[in-house]
């Protein structure tokens, strides 16, 4: 048996103002070939690809195909999506005969000239496999789910949790339900229901016991506990995408060998159950001047607040001055952490070296539309690679290099400032700069629920910032111009 295996991953938001490029491809890392197998073995939806593949008896040939990944942004300009596509299709027809096909896609991935991009993908390749071989893909939970995806793919199987601590094992699920399609000989049974609403991401924590996505993860979990099972999920879609079929799903693939309708019956008890609960998702927003304030108030333990509007985990620019402007107006503890992506004050920092001291200019250099610079005194504490290992939220030992980077600082309040956009929460870029998250008074998180895998046990508090940006949490009240109507929250459905 030979199973090619890839990756085309990115998380677009059309709300950026900045394309995705190839060169953010090429900084985020191309692989292919046996490449592949020789550096993804223990990360993320190919390690579980590729250790499942290698644990089955039959022992397959795994072929390393392509790995395309950026970090979440704007959409993919028109070159790049024919760059991917030349050499993704090219790399396909390369790996020759074929028994099967495992893919790692995140879902919500759109070019200017294509809303779908992975509906186009597995679209081009079940035309190439022809109707008999087994085509297998995993998403991400926030990935927009079309018709076109579901039609093509023989199983769909998605994260089950947020914050994402189940990508390898996504994988792992993906690799056993192509095992029953490919030697156990069943057939797909798919049920699909697109539902017209789209929720914010800052409650769907999947983790917390008294969190309504809580129950549905169980819910799920508990179905694929079932033989006949191959898959069971809820993408509660990526908000930022103006975009046609814009839309939450639910996907529900059985064997032929499961009783009849219980896929139906199953993925219409859960849509409407998720419909029921929609207004459960709509978070808790505190101004970024009162967040920071109890922050200060609350000076004997670590107060995390989210900057959800510029995350950069959500595709934002990460420039946003918003929670800066109110931390420099006091006088901290401890140090009190921020990031930036800046790549010119980064230049020169450099420049100056570490210990110069001048009035900088910072922030909004990527999204002026949103965002105000800031000009302050600042000193140069660090200059250093931000490259480490990301494990927690959306990782297993993920390799991430965000560029030279330094640390700037006003008083106590410290400035990560990178040369490129990258997981803006993770403990391991801080630590990287030398500082530590962990004893902070109060650290600025640029994500909007994936944080809390690695802060709510050390947090004393957290806040969600009302704030601008691209990937704020009140989304309807932004200009969407392409979804399609009516879609709730921007409309009482």
């Amino acid at each position: 048996m030979r199973i090619a295996i890839g990756q085309l991953w990115q998380e677009s938001n059309t709300l950026n103002p900045l394309p995705t490029t190839i060169a953010d491809f090429e900084a985020f890392g191309i692989c292919q070939g046996a490449a592949i197998l020789e550096r993804f073995a223990e990360t993320n939806e190919l390690g579980g690809f590729i250790q499942s593949l290698r644990a089955w008896p039959e022992r397959p040939e795994v072929v390393g195909m392509t790995r395309f990944a950026a970090w979440p942004s704007g959409p993919v300009d028109a070159k790049t999506f024919d760059v991917l596509f030349e050499r993704m299709l090219n790399a396909f027809a390369d790996a020759g005969k074929l028994d099967a096909v495992l893919l790692a896609l995140h879902g919500s991935m759109v070019a200017e000239c294509e809303p779908d991009v992975e509906g186009h993908l597995l679209e081009r390749m079940r035309k190439a496999l022809g109707s008999k071989i087994p085509l297998v893909a995993t998403l991400d939970l926030h990935a927009n789910i079309t018709p076109r995806m579901v039609e093509n793919a023989d199983v769909l199987v998605l994260y089950h949790t947020a914050p994402h601590v189940d990508v390898m094992n996504t994988g792992r699920r993906g690799a056993a339900a192509l095992r029953k399609l490919l030697i156990d000989g069943v057939r797909p049974v798919k049920a699909f229901r697109k539902l017209p609403m789209v929720v914010p991401a800052e409650r769907a924590n999947t983790q917390d016991p008294n969190s309504y996505s809580y129950g549905v993860r169980k819910t799920l979990e508990g179905w694929e506990r079932n033989s006949f099972v191959l898959s069971a999920g809820l993408a509660t879609v990526q908000p930022w995408l103006d975009i046609p079929d814009l839309g939450s799903s639910v996907l529900v693939t059985c064997s032929d060998q499961a009783p009849p309708t219980w896929a139906e019956r199953a993925c219409a008890e859960l849509a409407n159950d998720v419909w029921t609960h929609r207004r459960d998702y709509l978070p808790e927003l505190i101004d970024a001047g009162d967040a920071v304030q109890r922050a200060h108030r609350s000076a004997d333990g670590l107060t995390v607040i989210s900057d959800s509007a510029d995350a950069t985990t959500s595709g934002s620019t990460g420039d946003s001055t918003v929670l800066l402007s109110e931390l420099v107006k006091y006088d901290w503890p401890r140090p009190a952490l921020v990031t930036l992506v800046a790549p010119e004050t980064v230049v020169d920092a450099e420049k100056r070296g570490v210990g110069a001291a001048w009035t900088a200019t910072l922030g909004a250099t990527r999204n002026p539309r949103d965002f105000r610079p800031i000009t302050l005194p600042v000193q140069v504490r660090n200059i250093f690679d931000a490259t480490f290992i990301l494990s927690g939220h959306l990782a297993e030992k993920l390799p991430i290099d965000m560029g030279r980077s330094v640390v700037l600082t006003h008083g106590n309040v410290h400035i990560v400032v990178t040369s490129r956009s990258g997981p803006h929460f993770a403990p391991q870029l801080f630590q990287t700069a030398g500082l530590d998250p962990f004893t902070a008074s109060v650290l600025i998180a640029k994500s909007p629920c994936g944080f809390r895998a690695a802060y709510a046990e050390h947090a004393k508090q957290i806040f969600v910032a009302r704030a601008p940006g691209c990937a704020p949490s009140d989304f309807w009240k932004l200009p969407f111009q392409r979804i399609p109507r009516p879609l709730w929250p921007w409309d009482e459905c």
